[in-house]
């Protein structure tokens, strides 16, 4: 049994209400694929009874299992690989000269659903700063699901396959049963906490770096305008932030500017860089 609109509504304006994603009509079967799982779990045969349940039999538990369901996305290790190519080639030196004096980054990896994202960026700033710098990863994802298994550090064989360089599968994980473990090195570097971009962000540190891609896809124009503002509030003035390859701030936010980083593009603040250096010189 497929969907009713009615139920489609339903289900569209609970994930819509509690993490601003929208679904679109014809977004059917993916409500249908992600919550066949959770149907089966409660002993109802069908999505469409599943959700009628929950219209006659609200629980704030069983929504939040639906939104985590509808709001979990695919991932991989050094997805689309040239952002991660840009940080060697552009972002790190422009910032380590900037950062010599505490010699530590911050790095915020938004929606980092299972954690190949963090752990990727974790792996390229072990391997290219200096002697002596260190690097903090905040990791946050809406789903609380997705967070206690990017935190275990725990990876199938399957997992690690899709992206993963031999090399660095051999330097930062250790074999453990049929998974890989993440070291405990590159751990220790990364927080993990639940958070949802559609409303106001807890305290946070100024970032020199945020990865917030394939995120902004799934929000109205006035969300995306919402978000880009929490994030430009927590970003370091010459700070660098890089979106999916289908997002853009261009027409949302004008305080960010699209630059050149490699093969990749990425975003800072408008007069962040000016506004940094002069800093610096009066601190001389």
């Amino acid at each position: 049994m497929t969907l009713s609109a009615q139920e489609f509504a339903y289900v569209s304006d609970l994930v819509r209400r509690n993490s601003a994603i929208v679904l679109d009509t014809g977004k059917e079967y993916l409500v249908e694929a992600r919550l066949l799982p959770l149907a089966r779990l409660a002993g109802i045969p069908t999505v469409s009874e599943f959700v009628s349940r929950v219209q006659q039999r609200p629980e704030p538990a069983t929504h939040e299992k639906i939104v985590d369901a509808l709001t979990t996305n695919e991932t991989s290790w050094f997805r689309d690989s040239e952002p991660f190519q840009a940080i060697t080639a552009k972002v790190l030196p422009d910032l380590i000269p900037a950062r010599s004096a505490n010699r530590t980054l911050r790095v915020w990896s938004a929606a980092c659903s299972s954690g190949q994202e963090p752990y990727s960026l974790a792996m390229v700033l072990q391997e290219s700063l200096p002697a002596g710098w260190t690097y903090e990863i905040t990791a946050t994802d809406i789903s609380q699901e997705m967070l206690s298994r990017a935190e275990t550090g725990r990876f199938t064989q399957l997992e690690v396959n899709r992206g993963l360089p031999a090399n660095m599968l051999v330097r930062h994980f250790e074999r453990d049963g049929t998974h890989w473990q993440v070291a405990a090195g590159l751990r220790e570097n990364i927080a993990f906490k639940r958070m949802n971009l559609a409303v106001a962000l807890p305290p946070m540190p100024q970032f020199d770096l945020v990865f917030l891609r394939n995120v902004l896809i799934y929000f109205d124009v006035e969300t995306k305008r919402q978000v880009l503002s929490r994030v430009s509030a927590v970003m370091r003035p010459d700070g660098w932030l890089f979106l999916g390859s289908a997002e853009t701030t261009i027409g949302i936010d004008d305080r960010f500017e699209r630059v050149s980083a490699g093969r990749s593009s990425a975003y800072r603040l408008r007069g962040g860089q000016t506004t940094a250096s002069a800093a610096a010189l009066g601190k001389e």
